[in-house]
């Protein structure tokens, strides 16, 4: 392991203290990231801060980057409009991350997804079952 190694594995030991659990592209995520309001009191005449944590919930799309450098994608609809976010997986704002449910996919980056609504964008669930016969077989 060399030096750059070596600082990049201090560095994401110090940034997360409990790991995320495993996903992968296709499975349902609850992100908590934590938001900083900061306003202005006119009578303190000082800045106000103030965290809270809101939750993302949506479908990972990609994941990419290795390192510290990598990072998640998850999209929602949210109001009939198609969001996205990018989330870096070693992030302080970051609080955690839960699976909801587990996806069957065959590709890495479900970009296609994009463009689909109704059943074609639909995600069959992934049993653990299924995935220990693959396993086996393999």
């Amino acid at each position: 392991m060399n030096l750059l190694q070596q600082l990049e594995a201090e560095q994401m030991a110090s940034v997360r203290a409990k790991p995320h659990p495993e996903f992968r592209p296709g499975d349902t995520l609850k992100v908590s990231v934590k938001v900083v309001d900061v306003t202005y009191d006119e009578k303190a005449k000082a800045n106000k801060t103030r965290e809270r944590l809101q939750n993302f919930e949506g479908v990972c799309i990609a994941r990419q980057g290795a390192g510290l450098n990598e990072s998640f994608t998850v999209r929602k609809i949210s109001y009939g409009e198609g969001v996205e976010r990018v989330f870096p997986v070693y992030s302080p704002l970051v609080d955690s991350v839960t699976v909801v449910r587990k996806g069957k996919v065959r590709r890495a980056k479900l970009d296609y997804r994009r463009g689909r609504t109704g059943k074609s964008a639909r995600i069959t669930e992934r049993t653990d079952n299924a995935t220990e016969a693959s396993d086996t077989a393999a």
